[in-house]
């Protein structure tokens, strides 16, 4: 089983930057792709909108077009951590962002594990 914690929300104003942690108890085994998800606050937990994925080598990486140049997704095996920099926010980008682990064919929709998310919010 692997748990995952996500960290470093908060309350910033359009145009600032966050960096978003997602930490994992352990790797079960060394292949897992990370994701992260984000859900807006008109929607529903189905919802969840795909927003950036990183291979475990992290030699793979995509994300959906709305945050290309802005958004950078990282991680560092060594402390079982993914990392999501997030630039240039908009208030568009206010949710709960949450990091999922899987296989990375199927991680833009989703993987075996996630975390409890981070609020982000974006004032304008």
């Amino acid at each position: 089983q692997v748990q995952l914690v996500e960290s470093g929300g908060g309350l910033v104003q359009a145009g600032e930057s966050l960096r978003l942690s997602c930490r994992a108890s352990k790797w079960t085994h060394d292949s897992y792709a990370v994701g992260w998800f984000r859900q807006l606050p008109e929607q529903e937990p189905e919802e969840r909108e795909f927003v950036a994925a990183i291979s475990w080598s992290g030699g793979v990486t995509y994300y959906r077009d709305s945050v290309k140049g802005r958004f950078t997704v990282s991680r560092d095996n060594t402390k079982n951590t993914v990392f999501l920099q997030l630039g240039s926010l908009k208030p568009e980008d206010t949710a709960v962002y949450f990091c999922t682990a899987g296989d990375l064919a199927r991680i833009r929709t989703g993987g075996n594990y996630w975390g409890r998310g981070v609020q982000v919010t974006v004032s304008s």
